[in-house]
């Protein structure tokens, strides 16, 4: 399924409502057991400008609690993304600054056209890249948001993949999306979430005699089930598992 950011005359700025949205979505599609892949895009010509400068304008005014409620709303966003068990997708057809890097690095996937630039231009509001800091720092690595996170300066697609923000740059960005698409749809719905489990779990951890013994105690339970006996079985039977139609 696909989930369009629709706010074009405003470069798809984020705002409470925009954020709330987008929650609520996302938390229907974990859900829904037919959605299989979330692609994430957006109309107009950016991809997105991060926070709407009027909406930074009004939460400058707030008590204390309604302020930190509000940049809660926003972080439960990016976590609700970056969590989500199904694979995702960012397609992103224009300019990303701000949250709309956010979006970007949370997603599993991220497809660029050539000539989008990205940028992380708080600090040149007096502002920081708060909530997003937790996907975009690892996504980038600590001397790139070092650089990034400081200057504010602007970094074009091919830097972005260099880095490891973008996985692909492609001038055909629905026939590269596509392709990310059909590679997920072959695996079990199961096995991709389980996958998604396993990358937080080892990814940025000592390999330890704990570690260990969780992957054995994770393979030991996943094979031992339904969709795995099903995986297995396609594959020796020659025939497509009943995941994939």
């Amino acid at each position: 399924m696909t989930l369009t950011l629709n706010r074009p005359e405003l470069h798809n700025a984020f705002d409470e409502r925009l954020i709330a949205e987008l929650t609520a979505r996302l938390d229907a599609v974990q859900g829904d057991e037919s959605a299989r892949v979330l692609v994430l895009a957006s109309t107009g010509a950016s991809f997105s400008a991060g926070a709407d400068l009027n909406w930074m304008k009004r939460m400058a005014a707030y008590a204390p609690e309604d302020n930190r409620r509000d940049a809660d709303a926003l972080a439960r966003l990016m976590q609700t993304l970056n969590f989500l068990p199904l694979p995702t997708i960012a397609a992103v057809q224009g300019p990303a600054f701000g949250g709309g890097v956010g979006l970007v690095a949370a997603c599993d996937v991220a497809v660029a056209k050539p000539a989008v630039v990205f940028a992380l231009t708080e600090v040149r509001l007096g502002l920081i890249p708060a909530v997003i800091s937790p996907y975009v720092a690892p996504a980038i690595g600590e001397r790139a948001a070092r650089r990034y996170f400081l200057t504010g300066e602007r970094f074009d697609a091919e830097e972005a993949r260099r880095l490891g923000l973008v996985t692909e740059v492609a001038d055909d960005l629905e026939g590269a999306v596509g392709r990310y698409v059909d590679h997920f749809l072959a695996g079990g719905p199961q096995a991709i979430a389980a996958a998604k489990k396993l990358i937080r779990r080892v990814a940025r951890t000592p390999t330890n005699t704990a570690v260990i013994d969780d992957t054995a105690a994770r393979i030991a339970a996943i094979r031992a089930g339904d969709e795995a006996k099903e995986g297995i079985a396609a594959f020796l039977e020659k025939r497509k598992p009943s995941w994939r139609r």
